[in-house]
């Protein structure tokens, strides 16, 4: 096989990003003389995660459609016209074999410049409902790998391929390291720990609950792994200064990188809906309480949690009610093993540990003709 030259485009949110990473990882495991580029958006968080992983990105001007009439909102003809050109150049330039696309802002130009110029695309879709823009790239790329059942109503039925969705190697064997993950929180081995995680960013409405509730946490000598995101960092950390004593019980951080060891640690989780942190609980299949992002595209993240919730492998709190039943019903799952492992079991149907290496796979094919 000559060098093969791959493109990965997306990005925007860690759920877009740390799955492009997982592939790319994947692709180079499998044949280390492959090139890869990355192409992302300007001054979004991939510009520093994917150099941070050893990949070079591009990036392009690009941006979401607000819901509202904004100055972004007007530019956007202009960023998108922009985009469509640097997209063709990049194309042009490295000449790949294959462009896949794994959602977010520079996904569309990149991979309807590839296809125009007649190069092999794959779209990873990673939701229980696929975006607008996937489904209008969907008709033209030539596969589809995608991590639930049904997604004919979104795409032609001869593309799709269920793969489930690609997560970081080293989440497969997190229940091992939890020898590795209690000193690294410094937390206690003999109490029962919470995991809050928000996704990248953190989510305002799990952790204004959460703060609310520290008291009733740690007097019931319930750990908290806090991952907070950077937004709300400072007001978290505050807090903890002001009330000293919650400091053994409550762990605060902005960003959680090894998060193997955060899922080896929790006895529940608490998380936001993405199709990211719902594949790695899956395969950590640890008891859950989901919060799906109510502003999320096509409000993806509520239809990703009801497919668990509806199976009986996930607990299910709405945005709204985070205030009044988020912290309850995380104390109510902490005091019911037989619920713990009833959601445990049931989540395990949706693991798919081999997704990655479906996807490479599906890759190499278009590749090799």
């Amino acid at each position: 096989m000559t060098k093969p030259k791959i493109i990965i485009s997306g990005g925007g949110t860690g759920g877009h990003i740390y799955p492009a990473i997982a592939i790319a990882n994947q692709l180079k495991a499998d044949q280390p003389q492959a090139e890869i580029l990355f192409v992302g958006a300007k001054d979004r968080m991939e510009m520093e995660k994917v150099p941070k992983a050893g990949y070079p990105i591009e990036g392009l001007w690009i941006s979401g459609l607000q819901r509202k009439l904004t100055l972004s909102n007007l530019s956007f003809p202009f960023k998108l016209m922009n985009s469509l050109m640097k997209a063709r150049q990049i194309v042009k330039k490295f000449k790949p074999q294959v462009a896949i696309g794994v959602g977010g802002y520079a996904s569309a130009p990149l991979l309807w410049a590839a296809t125009q110029m007649k190069i092999p695309t794959l779209i990873q879709e990673q939701n229980a409902f696929a975006g607008l823009t996937n489904q209008w790239l969907g008709k033209k790329v030539n596969k589809v790998c995608v991590a639930y059942e049904g997604m004919e109503k979104f795409f032609p039925k001869e593309k799709i391929i269920i793969t489930g969705n690609p997560v970081r190697t080293d989440i497969m064997h997190a229940e091992q390291k939890k020898a590795e993950a209690y000193p690294y929180f410094q937390i206690n081995p003999n109490k029962r720990t919470v995991l809050v995680i928000g996704g990248s960013l953190g989510a305002k409405s799990i952790n204004e609950a959460v703060l609310a509730q520290l008291n009733e946490l740690n007097s019931k000598e319930i750990q908290v792994i806090w991952q907070t995101g950077k937004p709300f960092f400072s007001i978290a950390q505050q807090h903890l200064q002001d009330n000293p004593t919650l400091a053994e019980n409550i762990k605060i951080h902005e960003f959680i990188y090894p998060m193997d060891l955060a899922y080896a640690a929790a006895d529940v989780i608490i998380s936001r809906a993405g199709a990211l942190a719902i594949s790695e609980i899956c395969l950590v299949a640890k008891p859950s309480v989901l919060v799906p992002y109510p502003f999320a595209a096509e409000d993806h993240q509520t239809k990703n949690a009801q497919s668990l919730a509806q199976a009986d492998a996930a607990l299910m709190v709405n945005d709204k009610d985070t205030q009044s039943q988020l912290i309850t019903t995380a104390l109510a799952l902490l005091e019911d093993k037989n619920k713990q492992e009833k959601l445990t079991k049931n989540i395990v149907a949706f693991a798919r540990p081999e997704a990655t290496r479906q996807i490479a796979d599906e890759i190499w094919k278009i590749i090799l003709g």
